[in-house]
């Protein structure tokens, strides 16, 4: 009897000591290591990872109706923006799936933890010996030779059988983050406040050739609620002393005026002129000074995310999980599209939708590779870029000159994971046909097409560490174009109106004809000369560049 009991003893010891590994089946794979990586060694057995479960969402198809029903001009419910309570209800898991998850944890001696508004996020550590033993995966070290990043990640990873209808993806696992570097900063050798503005564009931007160029109107707004979130990554920060520069000497009208801040994964934003950052100061810049008297935020995200996604799908909850999240959010930064497995693409534009849904207007950079992607790489098949690609998001290239033409560098092309939404088909169709079999077979007929609009995004004039200079890049483009959408919503929360939110159907409808087209130049890559920049919308230049009057009228004020 003793030595029954001390055989069971000895099995139970085992069992809680190993991983239970179940009927496994593969669940996501990658065949190769995207540019740039490369294997190093096996990740040590003992090294921590921070593994996240995205659990298959209960209606994402009725969160996806109820979106365009309330962000598609002549909808009965257009503009009626869904609470927090009602988007997480289409969000949640169900019981079932969250029971067996937890089950499977909970047999692996692993206790998660939920960390998205709606739970269908979860968050455990492993070692990567139970890791490897439980998701049938190999997980390595991989570096990532420009910057000499390194990262654990596998090349493919299997699940329970019996969870595979309940389990979006784990993460992360064969993603491959590698997010896109701030713009080149190019000092001016006179500083321009010095003498008398240039207002023509044509040699440099400042906020006051921008308003001429787009009729942006100089009056401050009055609608303190209509708020427009600037994101901070890599720890890129905003230097207030800076922005009171180049307010001081470009928009006088606004001295005093600075930004909010909010931070979370460690984040902060220190203000010493040595740690200034060129892309957060840009894009505070060319928001607390283009879009005259909205409050800003800027939303630093630090060192400290474990998301894998360098902070990408940490801000999205951060944000979902507020009462009031900003009414636009202006990210420069994103992906090449192949660095990311498509579930996770996927399930960051399923987040994107969420907060389009609560009335938060998503505007993303386009990338500055032309065809190749967000930087200009060696290709043979034009790189789309992420989020760009996602439907939900707006997506915003480079023009340059006052006889604008497309920048060189604008990012455009097609989704190789999204398929084309209804509300482009008629734009993206005529762009094809006039295409016709040029670089036929280089990217994807079928595919979510960007970037949607455009903006000036060459000799932009910022201050970075007291020095005056200029940049260049779509990561331009989107602060300014993002002002813009602010000032329509400070216009019609003033006029008892709801704020525009998700903007794609209503631009690619009653919103098209309020957009200068631009119709020359092209953005060059994988040695093709790209796509061109045509009548009509183009993946180069989207639809064209605002014009703030026939916006407003447009949108009805």
């Amino acid at each position: 009897m003793f030595s029954r009991l001390l055989l069971l003893a000895c099995i139970a010891v085992v069992a809680c000591a190993n991983p239970v590994v179940r009927d496994l089946v593969q669940h996501e794979s990658r065949t190769s290591i995207p540019n740039g990586f490369v294997k190093a060694n096996a990740a040590p057995a003992d090294q921590v990872l921070t593994l996240r479960i995205n659990l298959a969402q209960n209606d994402m198809a009725g969160l996806e109706k109820a979106l365009f029903d309330v962000s598609t001009p002549g909808s009965a419910l257009y503009g009626q923006h869904l609470s927090k309570e009602e988007v997480d209800a289409f969000v949640a898991p169900s019981s079932e799936t969250v029971s067996l998850v937890n089950e499977w944890l909970s047999s692996n001696g692993i206790t998660a933890t939920p960390i998205s508004p709606a739970g269908d996020w979860l968050e455990f550590t492993v070692p990567v010996s139970k890791a490897n033993a439980m998701l049938g995966a190999d997980f390595n070290v991989f570096s990532h030779q420009p910057s000499g990043k390194q990262i654990v990640r596998t090349l493919a990873y299997s699940i329970p059988a019996n969870l595979k209808d309940h389990v979006d993806l784990i993460h992360p696992t064969t993603a491959f983050d590698n997010l896109s570097s701030p713009p080149p900063f190019v000092t001016m050798p006179k500083p321009l406040v010095s003498r008398a503005v240039n207002a023509s564009c044509n040699t440099l931007v400042t906020p006051g050739c921008l308003q001429q160029l787009y009729g942006i109107p100089a009056a401050k707004a009055t609608q303190k609620s209509s708020t427009l979130g600037v994101s901070g990554f890599i720890e890129q920060f905003a230097n207030s002393a800076d922005l009171a520069t180049f307010i001081k000497g470009f928009r006088p009208d606004l001295v005093g005026t600075t930004f909010s801040l909010q931070t979370l994964d460690g984040g902060s934003n220190p203000q010493q002129a040595r740690e200034a950052g060129i892309e957060a100061n840009l894009d505070t810049q060319y928001t607390v000074g283009v879009a005259s008297g909205v409050p800003i935020s800027f939303i630093s995200v630090g060192e400290q995310n474990k998301d894998g996604v360098d902070g990408f799908l940490d801000i999205i909850n951060f944000l979902l999980g507020e009462t009031n999240p900003p009414h636009v959010l202006s990210t420069s930064y994103g992906f090449n599209e192949p660095d990311l497995p498509s579930s996770l693409a996927t399930s960051l534009c399923n987040a994107y939708m969420q907060l389009g849904a609560r009335g938060t207007s998503i505007i993303f950079s386009s990338g500055d590779g032309g065809v190749s992607g967000s930087q200009s790489q060696t290709c043979t098949t034009f790189i789309p870029t992420f989020p760009s690609g996602c439907p939900f998001v707006t997506s915003v290239g480079a023009t340059t000159g006052v006889q604008e033409t497309s920048a060189t560098f604008s990012s455009g092309g097609f989704s190789n994971f999204f398929t084309r939404p209804s509300f482009q088909d008629a734009a993206v169709t005529s762009f094809l046909t006039t295409l016709g079999n040029t670089n036929a077979g280089k990217f994807n007929t079928g595919g979510r097409a960007f970037p949607d609009v455009a903006a000036q995004g060459e000799n932009v004039v910022i201050f970075v560490g007291g020095e005056e200079g200029t940049v260049a890049g779509t990561s331009c483009s989107t602060p300014i174009f993002a002002s813009i959408v602010s000032l329509l919503n400070d216009q019609l929360v003033a006029a008892g109106k709801p704020v525009l939110g998700f903007l794609n159907p209503f631009l690619y409808s009653t919103g098209a004809s309020a957009f200068t087209d631009i119709t020359t130049g092209d953005n060059p890559g994988c040695n093709t000369n790209g796509f061109p920049a045509v009548a009509g919308w183009d993946p180069v230049t989207g639809l064209g560049t605002p014009n703030f009057a026939k916006l407003q009228a447009a949108v009805g004020l």
